[in-house]
């Protein structure tokens, strides 16, 4: 598959790059996405929660009323949770809420997901840009030129470059990621994928079959 590459102005160069097949051209596997973005959204969660079961209460053990007689339920010390202020039964505990997934699956899923875009016409190649210094504004004309700033757009990069990563840090609906670090969350996340020429032969190189 081929795509023009455009300047920072959206101006056709004339020039072409070439996105390998195996990426960009296969046909998706929906479960494979699924559990890629499954496992990607459950690494968020900090897993941190926590509340006191009977056993951590401070509270008098003494029994509050007898055991039989009095007409209601069977209760012991003001930690019951059956009384307000007690304690919580099988309340949540720290856990960590990650899963496996083998590497290729994982591969298969950015493949299908890239392939998505590639097929709804969602990705644009535009020449390698920097600023001289950061520049929101400058920034900002980039996307309008390219036609991308209404909607979410995930810029892909070779590499970090300071003054861009700033130009664009308080630009709403931008995002920027480095090429070697593209996942499925991100693409799917975002409505156009704006690489990079030098970010491509990145892609092409790390996630081919």
């Amino acid at each position: 598959m081929e795509l023009s590459v455009f300047n920072i102005k959206g101006e056709d160069t004339g020039k072409k790059v070439v996105l390998d097949d195996s990426i960009f051209a296969i046909e998706p596997n929906d479960h494979a996405i699924y559990l890629d973005v499954k496992l990607y959204m459950a690494n968020q969660r900090q897993g941190t929660h926590k509340s006191k079961e009977r056993s951590e209460l401070s509270g008098s053990t003494r029994k509050l009323i007898r055991q039989k007689g009095g007409g209601g339920a069977r209760r012991g010390d003001i930690n019951s949770p059956l009384l307000n202020g007690g304690a919580r039964v099988f309340g949540p505990r720290p856990r960590s809420y990650s899963f496996k997934l083998n590497k290729k699956l994982k591969a298969l899923a950015r493949r299908s997901a890239l392939s998505y875009k590639a097929r709804n016409n969602e990705i644009i190649v535009v020449e390698d840009f920097s600023f001289e210094a950061p520049k929101t504004k400058a920034f900002k004309a980039i996307s309008t030129a390219l036609k991308v700033g209404e909607k979410k757009v995930l810029y892909v990069l070779p590499e970090m470059d300071t003054n861009v990563r700033l130009s664009a840090r308080n630009l709403q609906n931008t995002d920027l990621i480095l090429a070697n670090l593209l996942n499925t969350y991100a693409v799917l996340a975002s409505k156009n994928l704006v690489l990079t020429e030098s970010s491509v032969a990145v892609v092409n190189e790390l996630f081919k079959a």
